[in-house]
C-alpha cells in the first residue's frame, strides 16, 4: 500500500487519506445540513451585524422565495454584481435554492467585459448595491439593453455605503424583492451535475471565459479544503474567520465563505482592505485565523506601531495569490509567532489545488505546498503535455481532482486545448523536490524569452524584494532588439527611501541571480496594477508599459 503512496503523502495531518474521495453531492444539501447543524452559532459578521446559521437560513429561504416569484428557477443565470457585503451570501445560496445558475461580475470589470459577461452567460437579473460604482454602472447596463431586470440593495442596510435607488420601473429595492415572501425552506432537488456557477476568467482573445463548475465540483472543493483542514483551529466552537478575500473570486467563495460555513465558523467579512481595520478586529473580537494576498501581508508588516499591536489570537495565518517575498513571510513571523501557510489554485480547479502544511510552513515557504487530498497534480514537458517529467525538472503543471471545472462555457475549442487525458493544463510552471513539495516558477505565458534563454519574472522579484528600501516589485518582459525580450523592473521604494539606479541594483543581485537573469531596465513608480482581489497585474503592467509612446 505504502508504494502508490504519493511522496507527499506523509506530510498529511495524522488520519488524513490520500486517496480521499468527495461525496458526489451539491451545494444545496451541504446549505440545508450546516445551517441545521450549527443553527444558534453565528455565521457572518458585516460591520457588527451578525447572523446565525439560523437566521442565515430563514433569509435565504426568505429570497428563495422571492426569487422564484420573480419566476428565477432552473435554466436561468443570477448575475451577482458585489463586492464583499452580507448580500453576497445571501443571493448566492438563494439562487441556487432555486436551482439557477450563478455568474460573478467584478467591480472593477469595464463596462464592455460586464456586457461580455451578461451576454455570454445568459443573465436574465443583475444584482447589485446601489451606490457607486455598482448602481450608476447597472443603470447604464439596462439602457444599452444587456439585460431588462434588476436588484439595487442598500448597503447601509448593514453598515456598509448608503446609495440611492432610482425610481425606475427596471429597478427592484431589496424591500420591494422580499416584502410578502414566505421563510419556509424549499430546495431545489438539483443534481450533482447540475450547473451552479459560471466564473470568469481570463481569455486568450482579450475576453474573459467562463469556467462551467457544477454543484458536484464546488462541493468537491469544499470538501476537499474541509477534509485537509481536519486539525485547524477555526473550526472550534466560537473560533471567528476575518476575511477580506472578495467572494466573488473563487478562492474567497469556496476556500473561505462555503468551506468556513460549511465547518460552523464565525466569519468577519470586510467589504475591502484596510490595514488599519483588519488589525482592529484581530484585537477586538480575538480573530483566530485570516488570510489573503501578498499586498495585504505587506501593508500590516509596514505598518507604523505594528509591533504593538496585539495579535495574540491568531492561530493560523496564511497567503495565497502570488508569491510571498521572504522578507516580508520573516516579518509577519516575528509578529505573530507563526509561520505563513500558502497554497495555489485556480478558478478552474474551484480553487483547490495545494496548500503547505503547518508542520512545514516555514522550512518549505518558498513552495506553494503540496496536493490537497483528493487531488492529483503532476509535472510535464511545456512541448509535450502527455509526458511527465521526473522530480526537480520545470515544466507544466496538470492537475485532476473531482473539483475542477467540467469544461469552458460555450467555447469548446479552448475547452480541447485545456484538457489532455482527462487532465487540466494550467499553464502554470513548476517543479517538484524529492519531499513532494512543489514550487511555482511562473506563468507560462509571464516567461520571458531572452537571448535564447527562459527568465522567469518571480525569481527576479524575490531577489529585489530583499533590497532593504524595495517595498514593492513587478518585472516584465519588454521588447529588446539585441535579445528578442528582456526584464525590466518596476520597484515602490518604501517611505522616505532615495531611488537607486540600475547598475547598483545590479550590483546588489549579483550574488543573487544569474547573469541571464539581470535586469536590463529599472523604474520606479508610486504604485503597481492590481487584480480585483488584489494580486499584483504582471498583464496589466505589460499593457500599460507597452501602450505608452516609449513604452519599450
Amino acid at each position: 500500500m505504502l508504494d502508490d503512496m504519493p511522496a507527499w503523502a506523509r506530510w498529511y495531518a495524522e488520519g488524513v487519506d490520500p486517496h480521499f474521495t468527495p461525496e458526489a453531492t451539491t451545494v444545496n444539501r451541504q446549505f440545508e445540513m450546516f445551517t441545521q447543524a450549527f443553527a444558534d452559532r453565528p455565521a457572518l459578521d458585516y460591520n457588527d451585524h451578525v447572523l446565525t446559521y439560523a437566521a442565515f437560513r430563514t433569509e435565504c429561504a426568505r429570497l428563495a422565495n422571492a426569487l422564484r416569484a420573480r419566476g428565477i428557477g432552473p435554466g436561468d443565470v443570477v448575475a451577482l454584481y458585489l463586492p464583499n457585503t452580507l448580500f453576497h451570501p445571501l443571493f448566492f445560496f438563494a439562487t441556487l435554492l432555486t436551482g439557477a445558475t450563478v455568474t460573478h461580475l467584478s467591480p472593477l470589470d469595464a463596462l464592455r467585459e460586464l456586457e461580455h459577461k451578461i451576454h455570454d452567460s445568459g443573465a436574465r437579473m443583475i444584482v447589485a448595491l446601489s451606490f457607486a460604482p455598482f448602481g450608476p454602472r447597472v443603470v447604464e447596463l439596462l439602457d444599452t439593453g444587456a439585460l431588462s431586470e434588476a436588484v439595487l440593495c442598500d448597503d447601509a442596510l448593514f453598515g456598509g455605503p448608503a446609495g440611492a435607488i432610482p425610481d425606475d420601473p427596471r429597478v427592484t429595492s431589496w424591500p420591494a424583492l422580499i416584502e410578502g415572501a414566505g421563510t419556509e425552506l424549499s430546495v431545489h432537488d438539483a443534481a450533482p451535475g447540475d450547473r451552479a456557477l459560471l466564473q470568469y476568467t481570463g481569455g486568450t482573445t482579450g475576453l474573459p471565459k467562463a469556467a462551467v463548475l457544477t454543484h458536484a465540483t464546488l462541493a468537491a472543493a469544499v470538501q476537499i479544503y474541509e477534509y485537509a483542514w481536519l486539525n485547524d483551529p477555526d473550526r472550534l466552537e466560537g473560533a471567528a474567520s476575518l476575511t477580506v478575500s472578495p467572494f466573488f473570486h473563487i478562492m474567497g467563495l469556496t476556500s473561505i465563505l462555503m468551506t468556513r460555513l460549511k465547518t460552523g465558523t464565525s466569519i468577519v467579512i470586510h467589504q475591502r482592505f484596510d490595514a488599519n481595520r483588519v488589525v482592529d478586529d484581530i484585537e477586538r473580537k480575538r480573530i483566530v485565523s485570516t488570510g489573503g494576498v501578498p499586498t495585504m501581508w505587506i501593508a500590516i508588516a509596514n505598518m507604523p506601531g505594528i509591533e504593538t499591536r496585539d495579535l495574540s489570537s491568531l492561530r493560523s495565518i496564511g497567503s495565497g495569490g502570488a508569491p510571498m517575498p521572504v522578507e516580508i513571510v520573516r516579518k509577519i513571523k516575528a509578529l505573530t509567532g507563526l509561520d505563513m501557510r500558502g497554497g495555489w489554485g485556480m478558478t478552474e480547479t474551484g480553487a483547490a489545488g495545494t496548500s503547505i502544511p503547518a508542520s512545514h510552513a516555514w522550512e518549505k515557504r518558498a513552495s506553494i505546498g503540496i496536493p490537497l487530498p483528493g487531488v492529483a497534480l503532476e509535472i510535464v514537458d511545456v512541448d509535450d503535455p502527455t509526458r511527465v517529467l521526473p522530480v526537480g525538472e520545470t515544466g507544466e503543471m496538470r492537475i485532476k481532482s473531482p473539483a475542477v471545472m467540467t469544461h469552458y462555457h460555450d467555447n469548446p475549442e479552448e475547452t480541447a486545448r485545456s484538457f489532455v487525458d482527462g487532465w487540466f493544463l494550467t499553464g502554470d510552471i513548476g517543479h517538484f523536490d524529492e519531499d513532494g513539495f512543489l514550487y511555482l516558477v511562473d506563468r507560462k505565458k509571464d516567461l520571458i524569452l531572452s537571448g535564447g534563454y527562459n527568465v522567469y519574472p518571480q525569481a527576479i522579484e524575490q531577489a529585489i524584494h530583499a533590497h532593504p528600501d524595495v517595498a514593492e516589485v513587478m518585472v516584465i518582459g519588454v521588447p529588446d532588439d539585441y535579445r528578442g525580450e528582456s526584464a525590466r523592473a518596476y520597484v515602490v521604494l518604501k517611505p522616505g527611501a532615495a531611488e537607486f539606479d540600475l547598475a547598483a541594483l545590479r550590483v546588489f543581485l549579483d550574488d543573487r541571480l544569474g547573469r541571464h537573469e539581470m535586469p536590463q531596465g529599472l523604474e520606479f513608480t508610486t504604485s503597481l496594477p492590481r487584480t480585483p482581489v488584489g494580486k499584483y497585474s504582471r498583464k496589466m503592467l505589460r499593457d500599460q508599459v507597452l501602450k505608452a509612446p516609449d513604452g519599450a
